[in-house]
């Protein structure tokens, strides 16, 4: 995952971050192709939200549904853990990302001023209810 996470942004997740998920029990789903991982998607519950922290697809796994899988399948994992809201940021220039949340139902409900720092941009909160 970390192979990944350094191949496909700017700014990405440190190993010590992917370990401080897994302290705080958060919720992991790895797509495979073969012995390989091409994705995964990492998330958090408490109560009845939750939020999708991170989510990459490797380059050579884009554009044949693997995102669309991940996504799908985490809504899942949290409305079984009784969430009932679903929130993100994502880099306001993402196109793709937002157009695969909004095909989820995503919606904008906020801006985080200057959220990412290489390059720095405003992250889009989205939003989606059960």
């Amino acid at each position: 995952m970390h192979t990944i996470e350094q191949g496909v942004f700017a700014d990405p997740w440190s190993t010590q971050d992917f370990s401080d998920c897994v302290a705080s029990d958060a919720l992991f789903l790895v797509a495979e192709t073969g012995d390989t991982i091409a994705g995964y998607v990492v998330a958090l519950d408490a109560a009845d939200e939750g939020e999708i922290l991170n989510l990459a697809v490797a380059p050579a796994g884009r554009r044949n549904g693997l995102g669309r899988a991940l996504v799908e399948e985490i809504l899942e994992a949290l409305a079984a853990r009784g969430v009932r809201q679903v929130y993100l940021e994502v880099r306001e220039s993402n196109a793709p990302a937002r157009a695969l949340y909004a095909a989820h139902g995503f919606r904008e409900v906020g801006r985080r001023n200057q959220y990412y720092r290489r390059p720095v941009e405003d992250a889009i909160v989205l939003r989606r209810d059960a």
